[in-house]
């Protein structure tokens, strides 16, 4: 079965879900995010299979969001690291991570805290220009013209 891509559909979500959208590769992305690096690691860590980890590390190298280096010891050994395209889905793995929180229970003991403080992160949130948070029901969707497109919420 052939996997259904977005590109054609005009969508910044649609598009998005193109590069990351299945769950092993969010997976995986956290864990880099975590600080591992190795195929081997991120089997270990995920539990994954190694075809299915063989075929996210190389969708997510083919759309930029991490990159394949070569360190070169004992022969040909690779590490995946995050780009800056990959450590820019920090605020969405940690939105969604905050929303299950909310909406399904901590389901593991691992928190997210300020390097510098200490302190837990507060809750990720979508502000206008001044800083106000928003809701869904606060926005409207637009098109380019500044024409909604459908009520929201």
């Amino acid at each position: 079965m052939t996997r259904k891509r977005f590109d054609e559909m005009g969508c910044s979500v649609a598009c998005a879900l193109n590069e990351v959208g299945d769950w092993w590769s969010l997976l995986v992305v956290k864990q880099a995010m975590l600080g591992t690096r190795r195929f081997v690691d991120f089997q270990h860590n995920l539990g994954i299979a190694k075809n299915i980890l063989c075929n996210r590390l190389s969708r997510l190298v083919d759309n930029g969001v991490m990159v394949r280096v070569d360190v070169g010891e004992h022969g040909k050994r690779y590490e995946y690291r995050l780009t800056d395209k990959g450590r820019d889905l920090f605020t969405v793995v940690t939105a969604l991570r905050q929303w299950s929180e909310r909406w399904n229970g901590e389901k593991d003991t691992m928190q997210l805290v300020d390097r510098q403080s200490g302190e837990p992160l507060a809750p990720v949130t979508v502000q206008n220009q001044q800083g106000q948070p928003l809701t869904v029901r606060d926005v409207r969707f637009v098109d380019e013209d500044g024409k909604p497109l459908e009520e929201a919420g």
